[in-house]
């Protein structure tokens, strides 16, 4: 295990609270043949006042056959991955979204097609389930390429020939998945980020670097090589901007067959991140797809997303 594997593990393997774990394991006994592992991540993760808010769950499963069968949900959690869904229990109320191990290995890492998943999984999670030792050491292989993914797509930005404190590479690869995603939190949400869990970032760092300097060698000054040019990194971001945002909508449209009540968890999010006042109207919510439609273009006008 390298040494940025081994502090994922022990991160992924802190204690959540009784009532994450006791959701975790009942979403995974939904799908009794696929579910692997269950993964707790998000802003409720710092959270102990759980009432009230939107708890945030990754269900990975063997494959989308296994866990719906060969139907319209394997096919759509296929193409426009990962399917989300509505869960409610004792009281707390969540969204899980599933993906295949496959899936979630090759989202977290730089070939990725969009940012949504490394992006979040650079961030602190939590394991709450497994199903046995080797989907937990999957789940870990997964995630460490998530922080890796990060520095390998942001150090090309960074400005040349300067020194710079590594926190300044979180700080502006969170602050460029942000600008890729259609997201309604505020500017300085992705500052916040690094600022919650200081430490955590500065002690993830050199295992970081030390892992690209494995895989790509060492410069001859010691420094660690980028992936990409400058001009390459740029033209990466662009590309992810575009893909990220475009899957943004195709997954809000797509939830509003998959997603009971997708059209009002919109609305809830974007009000409690952008301070808006959205109410949903009845038609909304009998055509949802119509209506997320309509609303996001809005959205975007008014700046309540970005």
């Amino acid at each position: 295990m390298s040494p940025i594997e081994q502090l994922v593990a022990e991160e992924l393997a802190i204690p959540a609270d009784p009532r994450v774990t006791e959701m975790a394991v009942v979403i995974a006994a939904r799908y009794p043949n696929a579910a692997r592992s269950v993964l707790f991540y998000g802003s409720c993760l710092r959270e102990s006042q759980l009432e009230g808010l939107m708890l945030d769950f990754y269900l990975i499963v063997s494959d989308y056959d296994a866990a719906y069968g060969h139907g319209w949900l394997a096919r759509a959690n296929r193409l426009i991955p990962p399917n989300v869904f509505p869960f409610e229990h004792r009281g707390l109320i969540a969204k899980y979204a599933v993906l295949s191990e496959a899936d979630f290995h090759n989202l977290n890492c730089a070939t990725a097609s969009a940012v949504s998943v490394w992006a979040r999984f650079a961030q602190p999670a939590r394991l709450v389930w497994a199903a046995d030792d080797a989907a937990r050491k999957t789940a870990v292989e997964a995630i460490s390429e998530a922080s890796i993914t990060l520095f390998q797509l942001t150090l090309p930005l960074m400005p040349a020939d300067t020194d710079f404190d590594p926190i300044a590479v979180w700080r502006e690869g969170f602050a460029l998945t942000y600008s890729a995603e259609l997201r309604a939190e505020r500017k300085d949400r992705s500052d916040s980020i690094v600022d919650t869990y200081p430490a955590r970032y500065e002690r993830f760092s050199q295992p970081v670097l030390a892992e690209i300097a494995e895989r790509m060698g060492v410069g001859p000054n010691g420094e660690v090589p980028n992936l990409l040019s400058r001009k390459a990194g740029m033209r990466r971001w662009l590309a992810l901007r575009r893909r990220s945002k475009l899957l943004t909508v195709a997954r809000l449209a797509k939830a509003a067959f998959t997603y009971a009540g997708g059209i009002d968890y919109l609305a809830w999010k974007i009000n409690r991140h952008a301070g808006t006042q959205i109410e949903i109207k009845p038609w909304q919510r009998k055509w949802p797809l119509v209506a997320a439609l309509v609303l996001v273009p809005k959205l975007l006008a008014k700046g309540a997303v970005r």
